[in-house]
C-alpha cells in the first residue's frame, strides 16, 4: 500500500464545462471536452459530476466513467509540444486535475476516499477526436495514444462533494489487477 500513500495524490482543480457547438471542418460538433477549474466544491454522483456537460454517454459519464482524472504533472509534457495553447487546468477534459497521479501505480479497482466521496479505479481514457478538437488539431490523438498519460475514470461508490486541497487517500489496494497504464498499452 505504500506505493500510493507516498504520492500525497492532491486535488489541484476542479473542473466542468457546458455544451458547446464547434464548427469542426465543415461539421457542428457538439462536445463537453471545454473544461475549466472552479472555485465552488463539486460534487461527484453516480453517473456524472453535478452541473458537468456530457454529451456523448457512450463514452463519458455512467456508472464506469463517472469522474475522469489527470495529472497535474503530465501538463508540462504536453505544454512543451504545445506552447502556443492557452492553457488550463481541464484542458484534457478533465474533472479532477490532480497533482501525483501516475497511471504505472495505480490499478484497477483501488478505491480512495476524497472529501466526501469515495472513489474505485475503473479505467483509462481512450482518446476521441473531441480532444484534437480541443487542441485544434488531431495530431495530439496520436502523440496520446503513444504516452501512458491516459488519465484515469473512476466509479463513484459514495457520492460526495470534493475540493482543490483535497487529498486522496487509499482505502483498497488491488495490487493483483493491472495498472491504468498497462491497460491502457493492451487497447491501443
Amino acid at each position: 500500500m505504500a506505493y500510493i500513500n507516498a504520492l500525497d495524490m492532491e486535488i489541484i482543480a476542479t473542473c466542468i464545462g457546458e455544451q458547446k457547438e464547434i464548427l469542426w471542418k465543415g461539421k457542428t460538433i457538439t462536445t463537453g471536452i471545454f473544461k475549466f477549474p472552479v472555485k465552488d466544491i463539486i460534487f461527484l454522483g453516480e453517473e456524472e459530476v453535478a452541473g458537468d456537460a456530457i454529451c456523448n454517454r457512450k463514452y463519458h459519464g455512467g456508472v464506469l466513467q463517472a469522474v475522469y482524472g489527470y495529472s497535474k504533472e503530465h501538463y508540462s509534457y504536453w505544454k512543451s509540444l504545445y506552447p502556443k495553447l492557452n492553457w488550463n487546468y481541464g484542458m484534457f477534459g478533465e474533472n479532477l486535475t490532480i497533482s501525483a497521479l501516475d497511471e504505472t501505480k495505480l490499478h484497477v479497482a483501488d478505491t480512495f476516499s476524497v472529501g466526501e466521496a469515495v472513489l474505485e479505479v475503473t479505467k483509462p481514457r481512450q482518446p476521441c477526436m473531441k480532444l484534437g478538437v480541443r487542441f485544434g488539431t488531431m495530431k495530439i490523438v496520436k502523440q496520446f495514444l503513444k504516452e501512458t498519460y491516459s488519465g484515469v475514470y473512476f466509479r463513484v461508490v459514495k457520492t460526495g462533494y470534493v475540493n482543490v486541497g483535497d487529498v486522496l487517500q487509499l482505502v483498497k489496494t488491488c495490487s493483483d489487477n493491472p495498472t491504468i497504464a498497462e491497460v491502457f498499452s493492451n487497447k491501443k
